[in-house]
């Protein structure tokens, strides 16, 4: 069955159609947690809830259990929801995935299935769909949201935690958490503790982060890919301050950043320029897929507008010296971080940048 894009699954279930089998998999659970709970809201009515709502893990089923499950009738009611989750537990030959596709075959009228799928939680690790499910499910991959939706989503949660939240504020929360809208969900939770509904602007939100504005791992890795290198070694001592945030950590940030301006700058070398360039890029990681929380639109568009500053040898030289600055983080507990990071953003800098 054809996948469908998030948005549309959405606007489907807002007008109260919901497919009898659902596959949800992708990068962000908590997309997935809110899309589960508009399916119980939209098939389960509360009053019979217990009796036609069942929700297990995967790893709890046999193929007995998966029978009961999905074949058992509705009380009082038109439907029951099953839900199914961590089905990444699965094995390719498990006898309750065995049962669960030959249900699939042919589903109950009165039930709905949801299967959700957890995000990888590997780096290496891409969080690829079941082929399986893919053909016998209504399936939706559920994507971590660009900086824009991102700021939406957030400012929409705070308006439910009776919060006010200013856009700007918003935008730094994104910034801060790297677009992982369950950090950003546990960041609006202790902000609500705190009570009272004045409005929360951008310092007030940085002070409770401790991150200051302009000094996230973003903002350093921008930094340091855009030479500006008297920034970036400014940055440093608040940002390894903060917590969950290390040397090695922010090499293995900015090592993405330049292999993706490799990728830029191969794509530039065959002729693309501007927006044919950026589009290149964006498409390419689209069709590759990357691990980890990136923003694909933000990230062509930054490296396309780079390329050209980074020729091939220099981007090889910089991932040269970030393999070395981090083996220098690893060898041993006496490293200097700061004094490790600055002494590569120095030979990373152009020879005119470090001069001055």
């Amino acid at each position: 069955m054809p996948k469908l894009p998030f948005d549309t699954f959405s606007k489907q279930l807002k007008a109260g159609s919901v497919p009898p089998v659902l596959y949800l998999y992708g990068e962000e659970d908590v997309l997935k947690d809110e899309a589960v709970r508009s399916v119980v809201d939209r098939v389960v009515d509360p009053g019979v809830r217990d009796f036609n709502y069942d929700q297990r893990t995967a790893s709890q089923l046999d193929p007995e259990a998966v029978e009961t499950l999905c074949n058992t009738l509705p009380m009082l009611a038109e439907r029951r929801l099953v839900v199914i989750r961590d089905i990444e537990a699965w094995q390719k030959r498990a006898k309750a995935k065995a049962a669960v596709l030959h249900y699939l075959e042919r589903p109950a009228a009165e039930t709905v299935l949801v299967l959700v799928q957890g995000a990888s939680r590997e780096k290496d690790e891409k969080g690829e769909p079941d082929p399986d499910l893919l053909r016998l499910a209504a399936t939706v991959e559920v994507e971590r949201l660009g900086p824009k939706l991102a700021e939406k989503w957030v400012l929409k949660r705070a308006e439910e935690r009776g919060i006010r939240l200013a856009p700007e504020a918003a935008a730094h929360l994104v910034k801060a958490v790297e677009g992982d809208l369950g950090a950003a969900r546990s960041e609006l939770d202790k902000l609500a503790g705190l009570g009272g509904d004045a409005l929360v602007t951008l310092d007030q939100l940085a002070a409770s982060l401790g991150i200051r504005h302009g000094e996230t791992p973003t903002d350093w890795c921008d930094a340091v890919i855009e030479d500006q290198t008297g920034r970036a070694a400014s940055m440093l001592s608040p940002l390894l301050s903060q917590s969950g945030v290390s040397g090695v950590s922010l090499l293995a940030q900015l090592g993405t950043q330049l292999l993706g301006l490799g990728l830029a700058r191969a794509l530039y070398d065959r002729g693309p320029r501007a927006g044919s360039l950026e589009r290149a890029v964006r498409d390419a990681l689209l069709r590759v897929r990357p691990p980890g929380r990136l923003d694909y639109r933000r990230s062509a568009e930054c490296w396309s507008r780079l390329a050209e500053a980074w020729p091939a040898p220099r981007i090889d030289a910089a991932i040269a010296a970030a393999c070395q600055a981090d083996q220098r983080l690893k060898s041993t507990i006496l490293a200097d971080e700061r004094g490790v990071l600055i002494d590569l953003i120095m030979r990373i800098a152009p020879l005119a940048e470090v001069a001055t």
